[in-house]
């Protein structure tokens, strides 16, 4: 089995090979972090978007001042919305905008999903899904008086086809799943299993906050109803940034808005009496948009463009590719297990290892500079940012685990 020195040598080799190498330099760097596994939780800021924030807040905002509402400022979710939507989730326009967090649009979503199948009781979810969706969704059942049905998962895989398949029925109103699994990086068979739910009457909402930017989506090929996602893992989006939804455009016209505010009226500045939804996907939105939260998603965005989605994939494989090689040499030996998929294809862009140390472990490595994250029940989660981490910083990180289980 390669050792160390032949996984650093592996490393530089494929570091020098990259073609996306180059992108590295546009993000800003940290001063003491020698290795950041941890973009799928909060992506590193693009060097342009320090620019631009600057001269937003200085000429923008502080040159047109209120003026830039009716210049520019009220189209930008939509536009970033559609942006996103053709470069990384093969949506076409007029489907996707940029409003809230990720929680309250998962709210949003799931009640007009639920009220757009009336008479059905059921609520599909796994039980290892990431608990703002659990929570949200145990939330909406108990307000509409509807069963949740829980649908296992693999430890080290998520929800599969056939899992879906044994627990849909003629009761399903709404499924709602991760296309990537926050924990062990399962990346889910989204096309089966819209197909499945669609065959028994039902609707899916997909939670994309651990793949977008990374993964790409097809979410109009598929036939996806409903899809939410933040922005500020692999959007680069920074810290609260606002999240996207994503609403079939067969499926705007009846969408329901359970939280029914000014911007998402026909006519907002007519300040009429009695709400009147707009029309399209505008009709999502509820109150003022935060325009400074969505400005760095502008800038990400125009990379991934620039690089090219399916490059971004193949990075993205590459590097988990190269983490499970080293994990299997390294940590392996040490009583490391991988709670991540081995097949590539079905991997996002993360994997999670697990010991009963990890916890304590990854507090050492913070205090190295070394910055992975922790996840119960004792995982170490591997976040590999295909623009912005290389296969060098990859092998440090892992090598630093090592080194914290030596003791």
């Amino acid at each position: 089995m390669i050792d160390a020195a032949g996984l650093l040598v592996a490393a530089k080799e494929l570091d020098a090979a990259d073609p996306l190498a180059g992108y590295r330099d546009r993000f800003l760097p940290a001063e003491g972090v020698g290795a950041y596994l941890d973009g799928n939780s909060l992506g590193r800021p693009l060097r342009a978007t320090a620019e631009n924030l600057q001269d937003f807040v200085s000429r923008q905002w502080g040159g047109r001042l209120i003026r830039g509402w009716d210049e520019q400022w009220l189209e930008l979710p939509g536009r970033i919305g559609d942006a996103l939507g053709e470069v990384a989730l093969g949506a076409a326009p007029g489907q996707c905008i940029v409003a809230d967090s990720t929680t309250v649009l998962l709210y949003k979503l799931a009640r007009a999903a639920v009220a757009a199948r009336p008479g059905r009781s059921e609520i599909l979810l796994d039980a290892d899904n990431f608990p703002t969706d659990r929570y949200v969704l145990e939330g909406v059942a108990r307000e509409c008086g509807l069963t949740l049905r829980w649908v296992s998962a693999d430890y080290a895989g998520g929800v599969s086809a056939e899992a879906v398949a044994d627990a849909v029925g003629p009761q399903t109103a709404l499924a709602v799943f991760s296309h990537v699994a926050y924990r062990s990086g399962y990346l889910a068979e989204s096309a089966a299993i819209n197909e499945i739910v669609h065959d028994a009457g039902g609707l899916v909402l997909w939670d994309l906050c651990h793949s977008a930017g990374a993964v790409p989506a097809e979410l109009d090929a598929e036939g996806t109803d409903y899809a939410v996602g933040c922005s500020y893992k692999y959007l680069n989006g920074g810290p609260g940034a606002p999240a996207w939804a994503y609403v079939a455009a067969r499926h705007q016209a009846d969408f329901s808005q359970p939280i029914q505010g000014w911007l998402g009226s026909s006519d907002p500045f007519g300040m009429a009496q009695g709400y009147v939804p707009a029309e399209g996907i505008r009709r999502l939105v509820s109150g003022t948009p935060p325009i400074l939260g969505m400005l760095a998603m502008q800038d990400m965005i125009a990379l991934i463009r620039e690089a090219g989605m399916d490059a971004v994939r193949a990075k993205s494989q590459a590097l988990t590719e190269y983490a499970v090689t080293a994990v299997d040499a390294l940590l392996v030996p040490r009583g490391v297990v991988l709670a991540s998929p081995r097949d590539p294809e079905r991997r996002g862009s993360h994997i999670t290892v697990d010991h009963p140390k990890f916890k304590a472990v990854t507090a050492a490595l913070w205090e190295q500079g070394i910055i992975p994250d922790y996840r119960n029940p004792d995982g170490i989660r591997l976040g590999l940012s295909p623009l912005s981490t290389s296969f060098v910083e990859t092998f440090t990180g892992i090598e630093a685990i090592l080194g914290e289980l030596r003791g």
